[in-house]
């Protein structure tokens, strides 16, 4: 019988732990997205949805959640915003498509970017990025369109994002319009893909 009650007192435990596990990742994911939204002019109000007293994110529009209830993707684009992408961003660790185009989003990509391990299409194309892009990067093997074109990027392309492409994964990176230096050839065919590289011609060679 006392066995019986250890088992009972275990299931309990567990159900208890699994229950608090996800409200406290979703409320991780409304902390971070809620951070964002208070560093950026709306305009428009397409925020005005993103209710931080909500326990799920998966309610706000713009935000797409999978059947866990776990933010995966995040589209923003032509929204009319301004301000910075923040650090907080890297805590959505599920994410698989973050799309800010054609915004005002200004000041640097955060490093922590490079957490989104799951990150399959990243597209910041047409803000007023500045900056270096992150080498952090580089750890999003899952990463397949990346176009950071028609913004104020400087520096050269991280290794680790060419990488990226000599593994074959990165399908398409698309840099074109910013002060970056050095170019790549326009096409690298691996045995697993083939990735288009779109680059300002005037750069100078590496």
């Amino acid at each position: 019988m006392a066995s019986q009650s250890h088992l009972y007192v275990l299931f309990v435990i567990v159900v208890g732990v699994a229950a608090f596990a996800a409200p406290v990742k979703c409320n991780m994911e409304v902390d971070a997205l809620y951070t964002w939204r208070t560093m950026l002019s709306d305009p428009n109000n397409v925020l005005q949805s993103w209710d931080p007293t909500l326990v799920n994110p998966c309610t706000w529009f713009h935000v797409t959640c999978n059947s866990e209830d776990i933010v995966v993707r995040v589209d923003l684009g032509n929204a009319g915003l301004s301000g910075p992408l923040v650090p907080q961003l890297g805590l959505l660790t599920n994410l698989q498509y973050l799309s800010v185009y054609k915004n005002n989003i200004s000041g640097s990509i955060p490093s922590e970017i490079g957490n989104l391990k799951k990150l399959i299409s990243l597209g910041l194309f047409n803000n007023q990025l500045s900056g270096a892009i992150p080498a952090s990067i580089g750890n999003l093997r899952s990463l397949k369109f990346m176009r950071l074109n028609n913004n104020n990027l400087t520096g050269r392309i991280p290794r680790e994002v060419i990488q990226l492409i000599i593994n074959g994964s990165l399908r398409i990176l698309n840099v074109a319009n910013n002060s970056l230096a050095g170019t790549m050839r326009a096409t690298n065919s691996t045995g697993y893909a083939i990735t288009s590289v779109i680059q300002d011609p005037r750069a100078r060679k590496y």
